[in-house]
């Protein structure tokens, strides 16, 4: 069975100014998103699930339309290509109406749930404006074929810190910890993330406030996951009594992180530590923008990627 590449785009819009302005940092105005699409394919995968907000979503599936009509499996079928979207007030009946002044989205964990009803499948989970490197989609996809009709045990694929740091400023990066058999523990946000002048790399632990020096070496979490389709029940649960105790709330979020170790707390689920060696990258800055678009068309002059991606 083909894994599903689920895609977080659904903040996208806001953070690009309109789909319209989607940044194009490739050598022929290819955007992250299509890079990791490639990726993907090429991984073995055979669905992509967009979750979009309803403003965009035309734009959205037009683009796609133009852009991947063409592009096959690796058995040479189509790639399938199925949309949802996330909105604030797709929660249970019970929990509305909402404050009126709650503008947020529900986080990352809800925007998965609107994902439930089209995928049954082993699934990886991205964000649409990070790059997250070929070798990432092949240990991510391989990892989803030798756990089809699996329950309860899914994965993080950890990125090595040095392997994910700004030039142009401080990150925030949750820190992966885990046990002897390479099983995660808990992920620990760390703030303002930097390598000093000293090369020692030092960042703020989240919960203590405490300054830390960090490994260039310590995996990180970059929202990269996978999981098999009973995650869904167990997270709509979770949702649920997250939305108890804050539904009246104006910026709480339910994120990814946080159901995992519940789920891991409670019994319910494992979850592995898969590290990667591919260098992550984004705008995290605009400052980034001259060292991403560089980094493209070196990944194209050295035949990593042709180019165009797509014809």
């Amino acid at each position: 069975m083909k894994p599903t590449l689920l895609v977080l785009a659904a903040g996208m819009g806001s953070r690009y100014g309109g789909l319209k302005q989607m940044d194009g940092l490739g050598p022929n105005g290819e955007t992250i998103i299509d890079y990791s699409i490639y990726d993907a394919v090429q991984a073995g995968f055979g669905k992509v699930v967009y979750i979009v907000r309803e403003y965009f979503l035309d734009q959205f599936k037009a683009a796609v339309g133009r852009k991947y009509s063409q592009v096959r499996c690796t058995d040479g079928s189509p790639l399938e290509f199925v949309f949802v979207t996330q909105e604030l007030d797709k929660i249970p009946g019970r929990f509305l109406p909402l404050n009126p002044e709650r503008q947020k989205p529900w986080g990352t964990a809800h925007a998965m749930l609107m994902a439930a009803d089209v995928i049954h499948e082993p699934f990886v989970v991205i964000n649409g404006d990070d790059f997250y490197g070929r070798e990432s989609f092949r240990i991510a996809g391989d990892w989803c074929r030798a756990h089809t009709g699996s329950q309860g045990v899914y994965a993080i694929v950890g990125f090595e810190l040095d392997h994910t740091l700004s030039e142009s400023g401080g990150v925030s990066r949750g820190i992966c910890h885990y046990d002897a058999k390479q099983r995660l523990t808990d992920v620990v946000e760390h703030l303002d993330i930097r390598k000093d002048a000293d090369g020692v790399v030092r960042g703020e632990n989240s919960a203590t406030g405490e300054s830390v020096e960090l490994r260039g070496s310590d995996l990180c979490s970059m929202n990269m996951w996978c999981f098999t389709p009973d995650y869904f029940g167990k997270s709509a649960a979770l949702f649920e009594d997250f939305l108890e105790q804050n539904s009246r709330e104006l910026k709480k979020e339910f994120y990814i992180p946080y159901a995992v170790d519940c789920m891991i707390r409670g019994g319910e689920a494992r979850c592995d530590v898969l590290s990667t060696p591919a260098h992550w990258f984004g705008v995290t800055y605009q400052e980034d923008r001259p060292a991403v678009v560089a980094k493209f068309a070196r990944l194209a002059r050295e035949g990593v990627y042709p180019t165009p991606l797509y014809q």
